[in-house]
């Protein structure tokens, strides 16, 4: 792609984000755009679909080998898991219900969590606030990897290895980077996933709950679809710190691959990001995005000046908590 970042320290700006300043450019230009802010009446449905396809397929696999359990785990389960970490980030922002329904939203996140296996929600729920607010903040954005990742996950190897880790350093970064105090909804959203991994445990036995749960990790990891943790943020161009994708997984991830869009207007739910694409066609037809999620995590092994050192940080001042 050209112009591409070197290796030896993330690529450091002292600029705001461009996101905030687009936001207000195009809603002066385009106020309409306001309406496509609110609740998509559709994510419960397909949730609550996905969540009781998840159940049904436990009961299935209850008998299979271990290797047809890892099978189905990485090939179906996963992916459905996966899709469904998507919509826990979309209902984050409260589109599932709209903001006046706040704990809807929590709670609705608690269930999409179900087949996930590993409570999630809650958690994510925090710190996601903070990668808007803070987009790339030393110490504040826990999507930035450490510099320990970008020292030592610097060859095609370790890489690859890395992109397997992703889940794991996923849910250890933020205790490294930005601890938080435990909330009580973290308490519940684990008190309700273990109870029902302990109650398919008891009707099912073992293997279904292995499925759910190596589903998750597996597909969290090296897999087609988590090129999108590399393709939302990693600065395959100089100057370019966020990128959109527009290609057919947008299907299964709720259109997260229409990241430009998701960081202008985060409150606008996925189903209506491509609307916002449309609108102000000019201000994003224009910019570099991806083409494959898997040319992505090809490049991102392969391709020398990329790692986890392919990130943009700045110093960014907490804001005051209304």
């Amino acid at each position: 792609m050209g112009n591409r970042v070197t290796r030896g320290d993330f690529e450091w700006v002292y600029t705001e984000q461009p996101h905030t300043q687009r936001r207000k450019e195009i809603l002066a230009k385009y106020p309409e755009i306001k309406t496509l802010m609110g609740p998509d009446p559709y994510l419960k449905w397909i949730v609550s679909g996905m969540v009781f396809m998840q159940l049904l397929a436990c009961y299935l696999v209850k008998d299979l080998s271990w290797k047809w359990i890892f099978f189905w785990a990485y090939a179906f389960g996963g992916c459905i898991n996966h899709s469904l970490t998507l919509a826990i980030h979309d209902i984050s922002h409260n589109v599932a219900f709209g903001n006046k329904q706040a704990k809807w939203n929590r709670w609705f996140a608690v269930f999409a969590n179900l087949p996930i296996g590993i409570p999630y929600s809650a958690s994510f729920k925090k710190y996601h606030i903070d990668h808007h607010r803070y987009l790339g903040g030393d110490s504040l954005d826990v999507d930035i990897p450490t510099d320990f990742e970008g020292w030592f996950f610097c060859t095609p190897l370790r890489k690859l290895l890395w992109l397997f880790l992703q889940p794991l350093f996923y849910s250890l970064r933020p205790l490294y980077v930005n601890p938080k105090a435990i909330t009580r909804m973290e308490i519940l959203n684990a008190l309700v996933q273990f109870s029902i991994d302990l109650i398919i445990y008891y009707l099912w036995g073992l293997k279904p709950v292995i499925y759910l749960i190596a589903g998750t990790i597996l597909c969290l990891g090296f897999h087609p679809i988590s090129g999108h943790f590399i393709a939302e943020h990693y600065m395959f161009l100089k100057g370019y710190e966020t990128y959109s994708y527009y290609g057919p997984l947008n299907w299964l991830t709720f259109n997260v691959g229409y990241h430009m869009e998701h960081h202008d207007f985060p409150s606008i739910p996925g189903c209506r990001l491509p609307m916002v694409k449309k609108i102000a066609a000019e201000y994003y037809d224009n910019l570099p995005h991806h083409q494959s999620w898997i040319r992505v995590l090809w490049d991102f092994v392969f391709d020398d000046t990329l790692g986890p050192y392919s990130r943009v940080k700045r110093l960014c001042k907490l804001a005051k908590e209304s």
